[in-house]
């Protein structure tokens, strides 16, 4: 293909990526004002976030296995069509439950997204070129992230009111929908024995949802303490059904997540430093949003123009990463070092309470920004330079998924640490004030402007001290990715589509490259 056909079909591809990461960053500023609305508390507030990033998770290795049978152009217009339907009945959601399972919907249709655009891109682009073309994937998400929380907020604080967060969503993959029916062409590899482990996604999916579930209500006086014959039954269902999923894995003929792949130092170890990624990318900065309004006391609209330093920091580092590698060849260097920003991004919010400088916070985020946007694109990269064109499917996918599952572990998990924190910290402040009776923050309403100003008060700066805890684990967890990619391979970037046997001459010419 020439530069200016990938880059028509490359419009399209962004324009559906775009409206699925826009849905996600539109909904971090709104939710307060949505969970408040729909009486919800702390615990639905994480499940908004965590439902999504599930089914975006559990569906995304089932597309990826999709990507290498089936047409992907085909594929990625109906994960457009699911999506759509999801954010339909997102907008007109009247209780929580029902905006959850329509976060299910749209979830799956995100999952789509983003397994079928990494893997039409790595069918039609040379590793080589590749970093060009994923600085351009990378802007697109960063103009998302950094549009979407203001957008979200303008929604939010206009007449239009929150559900339209949801519609906005709709026209725009519409027009992505009709963008891939005229510039996407990719030809169809059908295979004549094509089968599909839905027994490996199923087990995969009730032994992570059951370990989440678990941690959602674990240690809250209405539910069952940490150490309990109920979190005995939790666990244990949990983890065997995921020694469950392994066996499956490594007996059915087209496992979802193939371990012959994962195994593979390079994709392995890029799996474990996405894991930790996601734990801190969607974990921690999904209560930026929750700080700012919670705690800090600001509209949904200040909140995420408050955002934007971590979105610009992205911007920045996914671009002139990509178009760096692509001019050098050199790919290691950038995930290193976003990999060590991402340690100092966290370990320094993990400092802030609620009266910390909001400079100082735009200055910790944007930090933080350029870590993960040096890290989820050259991660990507770097495992599908090891594999052959027919399993960039299936490597990417499970990358993704990864990614993705370190993300609802880390929503679920911080929301649950952050919940706990908040609980304690509010009892603290009401004896002082000589009030006996227990916190409405944790689980309670969260719409602190029907408390009286006493009491909100405290639970805002119960919010605000409580935020800095959720990046310390978030730090610690970045330490893991900086781990993993300092022992990747330094395989240098081939400068063909597929895998080809190199020559001798070939041989020593990357010798040399990688000893330089």
């Amino acid at each position: 293909m020439t530069h200016r056909q990938i880059l028509e079909v490359l419009a399209g591809l962004i324009a559906a990526l775009f409206t699925a990461l826009l849905s996600s960053t539109i909904v971090s500023t709104a939710l307060p004002t949505i969970i408040g609305e729909l009486k919800g508390n702390q615990t639905q507030y994480a499940w908004v976030i965590t439902t999504a990033l599930l089914a975006n998770a559990a569906s995304t290795p089932i597309w990826g296995k999709l990507a290498d049978l089936f047409n992907k152009k085909i594929l990625v217009q109906t994960s457009i069509v699911i999506f759509v339907i999801g954010s339909i009945i997102a907008g007109f959601a009247h209780n929580v439950p029902v905006l959850l399972a329509a976060r299910v919907v749209q979830g799956i249709g995100m999952g789509g997204l983003t397994a079928l655009v990494v893997a039409i891109i790595g069918s039609i682009i040379p590793p080589r070129d590749r970093g060009r073309y994923s600085g351009y994937m990378g802007a697109a998400m960063a103009v998302s992230m950094s549009g979407g929380p203001i957008l979200g907020g303008v929604i939010v604080d206009s007449p239009l009111g929150w559900r339209w967060c949801f519609f906005v969503c709709v026209p725009i993959a519409v027009i992505a929908l009709f963008l891939l029916q005229r510039t996407l062409h990719i030809a169809t590899e059908r295979k004549s024995d094509v089968s599909i482990d839905w027994l490996g996604a199923t087990l995969l999916t009730a032994g992570v949802s059951i370990l989440l579930i678990w941690v959602s209500f674990a240690g809250k006086a209405d539910y069952y303490a940490w150490i309990s014959k109920e979190s005995a039954l939790y666990v244990g269902v949990g983890v065997l059904l995921l020694i469950a999923t392994v066996i499956v894995e490594s007996k059915v003929k087209s496992p979802i997540i193939p371990l012959a792949i994962i195994t593979e130092k390079t994709t392995g170890l890029a799996i474990i430093a996405s894991i930790a990624v996601g734990v801190g990318m969607f974990g921690a900065t999904t209560f930026l949003g929750q700080y700012f309004q919670t705690a800090r006391g600001h509209s949904p609209t200040i909140a995420g123009v408050l955002t934007i330093p971590m979105v610009m920091g992205m911007l920045v580092s996914s671009v002139v990463s990509g178009q760096l590698i692509t001019r050098f060849g050199k790919w290691k260097p950038f995930i290193v070092g976003g990999a060590v920003l991402l340690v100092v991004g966290f370990g320094l919010l993990g400092t802030i309470d609620h009266e910390t400088s909001l400079w100082l916070i735009g200055v910790y985020i944007a930090i933080v920004g350029v870590g993960v946007g040096s890290l989820m694109q050259n991660l990507v990269l770097a495992v599908q330079n090891t594999v052959s064109v027919q399993n960039i499917g299936s490597a990417s996918s499970s990358v993704a998924f990864f990614r993705t599952f370190g993300g609802a572990i880390g929503v679920s998990v911080l929301g649950s640490v952050l919940a706990t924190r908040v609980t304690t910290l509010s009892a603290d402040g009401f004896e002082k004030l000589g009030i006996d009776t227990h916190s409405p923050g944790s689980g309670g309403n969260l719409d602190l402007n029907a408390l009286p100003g006493p009491i909100a008060d405290i639970i805002r700066g119960a919010y605000g001290d409580a935020t800095g805890l959720l990046f310390l684990i978030a730090a610690a967890v970045a330490l893991i990715t900086l781990v993993c990619v300092i022992f990747i391979p330094n395989t240098p970037l081939r400068k063909t589509i597929d895998i080809q046997k190199p020559t001798d001459s070939d041989e020593a010419a990357e010798t040399a490259d990688v000893n330089a």
